[in-house]
């Protein structure tokens, strides 16, 4: 374990080391939402199809996922700095090439480019604040570096649509470069490599710090808690990223402006519920209590909250609190991150914070897949929307694997 900073110390150490790295997550965040943005613009540039701006779109995706492990060996070899300058450069790079692009296959290598990039963000944020800061307060710093990264999705969607006019979409690209070429010298220059006084870990051979990653998957405390501390970060980038729009047009029978209404306040639930919960999970851990309190315990909210939002709500007041407090309890999932990783050396964390990340992406495409063909099975409505019997169909397909992830934690203690 690094040298811990004393209580006074936090908010110096956290201004240096922490913060720069929490700006990697607004580049991610930004990176990622911006095409519902600009993705208009694009199809109608280029020519684009759906199902080619959709493969645009997850191309980032790709690249961010495939980078998972690969960057985790790298964080624990290397060091969060060395690392994230390296890579920052990179999405700086990406973003830059998607700026000038002159047709469709640079757009796809740039998103590429950008989603390996952006791929450590959390990670080495995981990795930092646990070499620099007492365990119990890991999961309280982590979470306010996450509302960094919240505030980049908030940051390209109305300021964006007013930048546009003035800057054009390839305008917008290169203020994002210039942003990531920023960061990276930051990280590079202000950031240090460890604690004083702490050592490098001796190095063993490649084959050995790979093989790393099966002890990691095997450990009994990664078999028991992975499961349902990733599920809410899944319910999160699942409903975000893709169903609650829809969710809010054919269950709630909302119109373009409601829905972007209840989504702003999603992003901003979503802000307020990252440091809230790591704080909250902080306190929990300083006082002795079990350590993944908090996440089960939003784990337990959430169920309730799918289980309303299967009866159809359509008053506003009602969905406005439904759809507030899905995220805000769904964002204690990164401080159920920070408590696993501390059943580890700290040799390890960058490899155990990729193996539960990786665990979690896989885990997005299945359960977003899942939604889909349910929905699919019933047919479209005369608007061209999904039948509200299959959303309800889905979120019992959630609601039953969270409550068999608690049981499975507790079964096997």
């Amino acid at each position: 374990m690094g040298t811990p900073v004393s209580h006074v110390q936090t908010f110096s150490t956290f201004h240096r080391v922490s913060l720069p790295l929490a700006f990697v997550n607004f580049l991610n965040q930004a990176a990622r939402t911006i095409l519902a943005v600009i993705g208009p613009l694009l199809a109608l540039e280029f020519g684009l199809s759906a199902s080619e701006l959709g493969f645009l779109a997850a191309a980032m995706f790709a690249g961010y996922g495939l980078a998972q492990l690969p960057v985790g060996l790298g964080l624990d070899l290397f060091g969060a700095r060395r690392v994230q300058t390296v890579l920052t450069l990179l999405a700086a790079s990406g973003l830059l090439l998607f700026a000038i692009a002159p047709g469709y296959e640079v757009l796809i290598l740039s998103r590429l480019m950008t989603g390996v990039g952006v791929s450590a963000g959390l990670m080495a944020m995981l990795k930092a604040n646990s070499q620099w800061f007492r365990p119990e307060q890991v999961a309280g710093v982590t979470g306010w570096c996450l509302v960094i990264g919240a505030l980049g999705g908030v940051a390209v969607t109305v300021p964006v649509e007013f930048a546009l006019p003035v800057l054009s979409w390839r305008g917008v690209f290169l203020v994002l470069a210039a942003l990531a070429l920023t960061v990276a010298t930051v990280i590079w220059v202000r950031v240090p490599d460890r604690p004083p006084g702490v050592t490098p870990v001796p190095r063993r051979s490649l084959r050995e710090e790979i093989s790393v990653f099966g002890e990691v998957f095997r450990h009994p405390a990664f078999i028991r808690f992975v499961p349902g501390v990733v599920l809410l970060t899944v319910m999160n980038f699942t409903y975000q990223g893709l169903w609650a729009g829809p969710w809010l047009r054919d269950v709630a029978g909302m119109g373009d402006g409601a829905r972007a209404s209840l989504l702003l306040v999603y992003a901003l639930a979503l802000t307020a519920g990252a440091p809230v919960m790591g704080t909250l999970t902080s306190i929990a851990q300083h006082r002795g209590l079990p350590p993944l309190l908090i996440p089960w315990v939003c784990t337990g909210a959430m169920i309730v909250i799918q289980l309303l939002l299967m009866t159809g709500p359509r008053e506003p007041a009602v969905l406005g609190v439904l759809w507030f407090l899905f995220p805000f309890f769904a964002a204690a999932g990164p401080s159920g991150y920070t408590v696993i990783t501390q059943h580890f050396p700290l040799a390890y964390v960058g490899r155990v914070s990729t193996a539960i990340n990786a665990t979690m992406l896989l885990s997005v495409f299945l359960v977003q897949n899942a939604i889909g063909a349910i929905l699919d099975l019933w047919p479209r409505t005369a608007a061209g929307g999904w039948n509200p019997t299959g959303y309800g169909w889905a979120l019992g397909l959630t609601v039953g694997l969270q409550a068999a992830a608690a049981v499975w934690a507790l079964l096997r203690r």
